[in-house]
């Protein structure tokens, strides 16, 4: 058997770390040698590191104490290395459990041997072995290594120590660039094996834990023109590198230099560096690009940089015209309109647009804003979003439907923004707006930044998150508890506003019989029953396609009817990401499905029980002191591999955690002795999660921010 060297530099990769180094030590191949160089970690990847160490003999640990980068990091492995074989692998990547047997089965008598990278964004994207594979050759050396990487190739060490071939150490970025080139020069055949796969992870949070690549845009040019300008004169006389490297530069330009000079007073500072690089380029080459790009490089090359600036602005425009054009879709057309026009209109001072649950209802803590100040008649116009409009609500606001050219209007001159959850990312944000984020909850599910694997149908969660959060200028929190975690987890630093819920108002105000009976009535429910509220939350994996989600009733609601129907009613509120209907067919006058009634507190307030599991709910129901059930039959699962939990579930909820039917209705049969039971923890947690709520939260932030 061959030794192979899989080197492994790793910086502060301790989420990814562990599966990382499983994938490695339990390859079917087993003449392996592991060199893991710390490189000035400040996580606990050095325990991580111990930990395999300890119990793997292959493994050989080399900890630097500062951070040194990439190219140092593998140039040590390198020359650590005894193999026959060197391997690179990143530490948050992972592998096909077979992948080195399959290189060095099938490497021959080749200095180098190619597998694929596979983007993972999820585990399901992943097989655990190599199956199907197929070996070809070709003398193609520059579409060979065009993604600048030297990740699942296995390489010949003779070929690389007879050839002094190293990273560049000088750069953060692109330092495998000088490796390539000169391996290039070397090798007359390239062979790789399709179906051989590495797992290059999509790093979700590339705010605070980014992939080298997610991180510094203004670097990564600086860096690239560095490398490129070194290599193209000290091995531009080589055709095939000459070749390489300017189509390596054209496709840089294209897709990263251009994005970023979108940004203001981008051009300025890369302007004189990216002149320099272009001059190196062969005319030929850049005289194939399109006509954009033959004029710029024409500006670039005679360092005319007002007559660029200005190009450069023309270009953006026909990109995003011809992708309006292309799309042949309104919504492209209208946002053109908003960031073009809209946004440059004089702004509407006293005009207000409210949005509750992305448009789905009217409802929540805006709602309640809303009815404030129109009952306090307060000179301002409202403006709410709906995706159908013809509402019937109280006063005389403008409903504009979601979406609409009228929303990126009164969004686009209108001075305040007051929703519950996230506006869409492409609505900019002018700098005189005032965002009002009223969000929807007290977390009990660990929230965007304090969670890792992101198991959603969107893996650009925490990015997208974060970018729309950007404009939040006040957040509402109901209390202490949920500061602490808005802060961190949502990464805000602006106003926090802390008085409570509006939406929790209502539970104070209200709370009398002569009222709840009222909504009794008007919802259809007999007076003469009480009503148990079933609220559960949605699940994060459970989706047909990204915005789509299902659920499952797992209540048996027959046999509920069965045993307490003769003095319960159910009323059911799935959460509004839940596209499915509810079937209660054969369960009339006992089961009634509210799922999209708009305002969840009207029904917290008719109901004497509630049932949940996992959603926020429980938090503002404790406001009236009633008793909880909480329904957990997916326990494990959900606190374990979905989301995991704030707060312990099993000891400081306020009531039993129950897995079946049989056992919810037990509970509620002697619902008495539960309240008991829980008494003492109910009031406990009444204390440290309804502290803020007194029924005047509405007033005081409407004081806060539109009495000035």
């Amino acid at each position: 058997m061959r030794k192979v060297s899989i080197i492994i530099p790793i910086f502060n990769t301790e989420e990814f770390l562990t599966e990382c180094l499983n994938s490695v030590v339990n390859q079917t191949y087993k003449d392996l040698e592991v060199i893991l160089i710390n490189d000035g970690s400040t996580d606990r990847s050095q325990e991580i590191i111990d930990e395999f160490s300890n119990r793997d003999s292959r493994i050989i640990s080399i900890h630097l104490s500062e951070n040194k980068g990439v190219g140092y990091s593998r140039n040590v492995g390198v020359s650590k290395a005894t193999g026959d074989y060197v391997y690179f692998l990143d530490s948050d990547d992972y592998l096909a459990l077979n992948t080195i047997q399959i290189l060095v089965e099938n490497i021959g008598n080749h200095v180098m041997i190619s597998g694929q990278q596979k983007r993972i964004k999820t585990k399901e994207d992943s097989k655990s072995l190599v199956r199907e594979i197929e070996l070809k050759e070709s003398k193609e050396m520059k579409r060979q290594f065009k993604n600048c990487s030297l990740l699942n190739r296995l390489i010949s060490i003779d070929f690389i120590k007879d050839n002094h071939l190293k990273f560049s150490e000088d750069v953060s970025y692109y330092s495998e660039l000088l490796f390539i080139v000169n391996a290039m020069i070397k090798m007359d055949t390239y062979i790789y094996i399709k179906g051989c796969y590495y797992n290059k992870r999509w790093r979700n949070d590339p705010i605070s834990n980014p992939a080298l690549m997610q991180q510094d845009s203004d670097r990564i040019v600086t860096d690239f023109l560095e490398v490129f300008n070194d290599l193209r004169e000290k091995y531009g006389n080589s055709e095939d590198v000459a070749h390489y490297l300017d189509r390596l530069f054209l496709n840089f330009y294209r897709r990263n230099i251009i994005k970023l000079f979108s940004q203001s007073g981008k051009i300025n500072k890369f302007f004189r560096r990216l002149s320099t690089s272009a001059a190196k380029v062969n005319k030929e080459k850049w005289k194939e690009q399109n006509l954009h790009i033959r004029r710029e490089f024409n500006l670039l090359l005679k360092g005319k940089q007002k007559q660029y600036v200005k190009l450069i602005r023309l270009h953006h425009f026909a990109k995003n015209i011809k992708s309006v054009i292309k799309s042949r879709s309104k919504r492209k057309i209208y946002v053109q309109l908003y960031r073009s026009l809209f946004m440059k209109m004089s702004l509407k001072e006293r005009t207000i647009v409210f949005e509750s649950f992305l448009g789905k209802n009217y409802s929540d803590s805006p709602k309640y804003i809303y009815e404030y100040m129109l009952n306090n008649n307060m000179n301002y116009k409202y403006v709410w979003v709906f995706n159908e409009t013809g509402k019937n609500i109280p006063g005389n606001a403008k409903q504009v439907k979601r979406f609409s050219l009228a929303y990126y209007y009164y969004l686009g001159t209108s001075k305040y923004w007051v929703s519950n959850s996230r506006l869409p990312l492409h609505l900019n944000k002018r700098p005189d707006n005032v965002y009002l984020q009223t969000w929807h909850g007290t977390p009990l599910k660990k929230l965007v930044f304090d969670m890792n694997d992101i198991y959603s149908a969107n893996p650009n969660y925490k990015k997208h998150f974060y970018q729309q959060s950007r404009r939040w200028d006040y957040l509402i929190s109901p209390n202490q508890y949920s500061s602490d975690i808005f802060r961190r987890a949502f990464k805000f630093d602006k106003t926090m506003l802390e008085y409570g819920y509006p939406r929790n108002d209502i539970l104070y105000k209200n709370n009398n019989e002569e009222f709840i009976n009222s909504l009794k009535v008007r919802l259809g429910i007999p007076i003469d029953k009480k009503v148990i509220l079933y609220a559960p939350t949605w699940r994060d994996d459970e989706f047909y396609e990204p915005g789509k989600y299902k659920f499952k009733l797992k209540l048996d609601l027959n046999k509920m009817k069965e045993q307490l129907g003769d003095e319960y009613v159910i009323a059911l509120r799935m959460h509004y990401f839940i596209a499915d209907d509810i079937d209660t067919s054969g369960l009339e006058g006992f089961a009634y499905n509210f799922s999209k009634y708009d305002d969840i507190a009207e029904l917290y307030l008719i109901s004497d029980i509630l049932i949940t599991d996992y959603s926020s709910v429980f938090f503002d129901y404790a406001n009236l002191k009633r008793p909880i059930l909480f329904f957990t039959y997916d326990l494990e699962k959900y606190r374990d591999t979905l989301r995991g939990f704030y707060i312990d579930m099993e000891n400081d909820i306020p009531g039993p955690m129950l897995k079946t039917t049989e056992e919810i209705i037990s509970a509620i049969k002697k619902i008495e002795l539960v309240e008991n039971e829980y008494k003492r923890k109910y009031d406990d947690f009444y204390k440290k999660f309804c502290e803020w709520d007194n029924g005047k939260a509405t007033e005081n932030i409407v004081a806060h921010i539109f009495n000035k």
